[in-house]
């Protein structure tokens, strides 16, 4: 078994799948249910979590509701590939209570993480993302937000080897998908 990974957009994953140069990938989009040739799976659910300036005046509340994030400063993370991403990111701050101040796009959480280490605003970031990276920064839970990152084991709806329906059953068993 050779395991190789690389740094694809889903498109470009999902044509790979189809011609059968990759055997799984993994997204955050999954393709439409109705596809003819790709089967998806989700794999991970990880949580946003807020980051902030570790001297921002809100980082020593012990409790943060959504009031007190209007009218702050924010830093959007998003997908360049994905038009929508903007709306997306607006709409569920909206649906949480407050609407973000949006004065910076970064282009992927780790970016974001520094921006907010370097007192530019706050931004939402997975919780895997952070482990390991407070320096500068203090990372709060929200109950009341549920914004997540979805990832998605996708592959061909056709096994041509058995290692890969091995290898695939292996990790989403692990995981809990089906």
């Amino acid at each position: 078994m050779h395991v190789a990974l690389y740094d694809q957009e889903s498109a470009e994953q999902f044509e790979g799948l189809r011609q059968r140069s990759l055997d799984i990938a993994l997204v955050r989009t999954p393709p439409p249910e109705d596809d003819p040739d790709l089967k998806a799976a989700p794999l991970l659910q990880d949580p946003l979590l807020l980051a902030l300036p570790v001297d921002h005046l809100l980082a020593g509340q012990a409790e943060l509701t959504p009031d007190v994030l209007n009218g702050q400063p924010w830093i959007a993370v998003g997908d360049s590939h994905d038009p929508a991403w903007r709306d997306t990111f607006v709409a569920s701050c909206v649906a949480s209570g407050f609407t973000p101040d949006i004065r910076l796009d970064a282009a992927d959480p780790l970016t974001a993480l520094g921006l907010v280490a370097s007192g530019l605003g706050l931004a939402f970031v997975q919780r895997s993302m952070v482990r390991g990276t407070n320096e500068g920064i203090v990372v709060r839970e929200l109950p009341w937000y549920g914004g997540s990152v979805h990832l998605w084991a996708v592959r061909h709806r056709v096994d041509l080897r058995p290692v890969v329906a091995s290898f695939r059953e292996t990790v989403l068993v692990e995981r809990g998908a089906t």
